[in-house]
């Protein structure tokens, strides 16, 4: 996985997300980080945090807004709530957040280094570090308001924060990783996320090392009246329109995401969404569930776990579509549908009794949901189905029985089927 891995545009959105979906996002962001760590270890897991492009898809499965920037803010929310009750056991620590959580950082950073015997005081200075370049040295427009520091027991680390930018209402997410990491001020991160703003102010390029240099010098001749002075005697000229912007790195993805809510064909690889409605139709649901041991896993359980599976197993290249993963729980703001309160709940009890018998040394129920993920990609060469917009409108026929839910209520019975009593299985 490359160190910068991609930009992306993510529109500021407004609103909370409601208990209801908070507990859920909790449970099931827990049970997937410790299915990845149990398959491919704690350093995986960071690396994964440090992808802006499965960071997105994360949130969307989680049944976040799947185009926005709260995606960053409850994420890592939900992990600081689910990982910490864990975090003897799984040696991570989730530290900061939005606002007055983010300034309690290093404070949060020296705790840790008292009960594991890190360098606390290193640790928190490189919090501050890591804010004050994106901050000072990276002028784009975007002020800091979140700041995330997820460290394990042996030091490796990774940061994500964000900052707005309230005259366009964008927001820019910053992602850094220990792993390789050799300056703080020379080409640090592992990806920044953002609309491409035009020229920017960015001391931390390795091609701005003459640049901080000379401003050091400056400061130690001059003094700061002395450059004062100097910079008060400049005559202002009118500046000559900006060429367009250059792209240091032309040849990183760049995740675009759009200022609406809706889910668009353009927005879907569809055969991967395919692949994952034949392996779930193929894996039949009742062997399905008879291995896994959890009562009243359907069909549609089954294609939101091949989503999840991807999400645990799959390779960088896989997450370009976000937008696919929200097929998986819908979103709480009824995009793409209302949130399918009962395939939830049965996919965080798939998923936790396959972790814990894992954790026991019985990988046969892990094992199942990373074929449903194989059999997913090998299907998806070949596999026909049903367009986005069929797709979507079926979930949204179906989403009483599905328990759906957003934040505008409980999702009525369509009207010809009001005399229906209970809920076919999810």
């Amino acid at each position: 996985m490359s160190r910068r891995a991609g930009s992306a545009d993510l529109p500021l959105h407004g609103g909370r997300v409601p208990a209801w979906l908070g507990q859920r996002m909790t449970k099931l962001g827990t049970v997937i980080t410790q299915a990845i760590i149990l398959h491919y270890g704690r350093d995986e897991f960071l690396r994964r945090l440090a992808h802006p492009f499965w960071f997105q898809s994360f949130g969307a499965v989680m049944g976040m807004d799947w185009h926005s920037s709260g995606i960053t803010t409850s994420v890592l929310g939900a992990l600081k709530r689910g990982l910490t009750p864990l975090s003897a056991e799984l040696g991570l620590h989730v530290c900061g957040g939005r606002g007055r959580h983010s300034r309690a950082t290093p404070d949060e950073l020296l705790a840790v280094g008292n009960r594991t015997g890190l360098d606390g005081n290193a640790l928190a200075w490189t919090s501050r570090m890591i804010a004050k370049v994106d901050s000072a040295a990276v002028q784009d427009g975007f002020d800091l308001y979140l700041h995330g520091f997820i460290v394990a027991d042996d030091g490796r680390w990774v940061v994500v924060q964000q900052g707005m930018n309230d005259g366009t209402r964008l927001a820019r997410r910053y992602h850094w990783l220990s792993e390789d990491l050799k300056s703080f001020v020379e080409t640090p991160h592992a990806a920044i996320d953002g609309r491409n703003q035009g020229r920017i102010v960015n001391l931390t390029d390795r091609r701005a090392a003459a640049s901080r240099i000379g401003q050091l010098d400056l400061l130690r001749d001059l003094g700061p009246d002395g450059i004062v002075r100097e910079a008060a005697a400049l005559t202002p000229t009118p500046a000559p329109a900006p060429p367009p912007p250059a792209t240091a790195q032309p040849d990183l993805p760049h995740l675009v995401m759009p200022d609406r809510h809706e889910v668009r064909p353009g927005d879907v690889i569809l055969r991967r969404l395919h692949g994952a409605l034949a392996a779930a139709a193929e894996a039949g649901p009742r062997d399905f569930a008879e291995l896994l041991m959890v009562p009243g896993v359907g069909a549609r359980t089954v294609r939101s776990l091949a989503m999840v599976a991807e999400l645990v197993h799959g390779a960088p290249c896989r997450f370009d579509d976000p937008a696919r993963f929200s097929l998986a729980h819908g979103g709480k703001d009824r995009q793409p549908f209302p949130v399918p309160v009962l395939v939830y709940d049965r996919t965080i009890q798939v998923m936790k009794s396959a972790v814990e018998a894992a954790s026991l040394g019985n990988d046969e129920k892990l094992d199942a949901i990373r074929r449903l993920d194989a059999q997913a990609r090998r299907l998806e060469q070949t596999a026909g189905g049903p367009s986005l917009d069929a797709f979507i409108a079926r979930e949204r026929r179906r989403s009483h029985d599905y328990g759906g839910r957003s934040v505008f209520g409980d999702e009525p019975a369509p009207a010809e089927r009001t005399s229906r009593t209970g809920r076919a299985g999810g």
